[in-house]
């Protein structure tokens, strides 16, 4: 009788155990997935295939909004899970590192540039269209 007292025992705590392992498997294929679908180098890539001719860039000011751009995407990968777990912290986070990215931009672009790269922002959040990822 003590025996299988203890058993059962063992087994509820290897149960217990097991399924909190799957669990935390299970969120860390969710994030993985997330950050894969969030590649900031071919995202970067697109975004400035974008802002290239439509702000008509100059070849001094393409590498400095690249490195912008670059550095934005990086810190966005960080939290970009938060978009569907926390979405209310997600935002804040993103407008704050956004802010970011204008005043920078506001350095490099002239006047002209900056005002038509505002005029970019999409209505709403396409995936289908990269500059989404920078304004949202």
């Amino acid at each position: 009788m003590k025996k299988g007292i203890i058993l059962l025992a063992i087994l509820a705590i290897v149960s217990t155990k097991l399924n909190a392992q799957l669990g935390n498997v299970s969120e860390k294929a969710k994030l993985s997935s997330t950050a894969a679908q969030f590649d900031v180098n071919s995202l970067t890539s697109g975004i400035m295939g974008k802002l290239s001719s439509a702000l008509a860039l100059t070849a001094a000011q393409k590498p400095k909004v690249a490195s912008v751009i670059t550095e934005y995407l990086s810190q966005k990968a960080q939290f970009i899970a938060k978009q569907k777990t926390s979405p209310a912290e997600y935002t804040q986070r993103q407008m704050g590192i956004f802010q970011g990215v204008k005043s920078k931009l506001a350095g490099i672009l002239v006047k002209k540039q900056m005002n038509k790269f505002l005029g970019l922002k999409p209505v709403t959040n396409d995936p289908a269209n990269v500059l989404s990822q920078l304004f949202f």
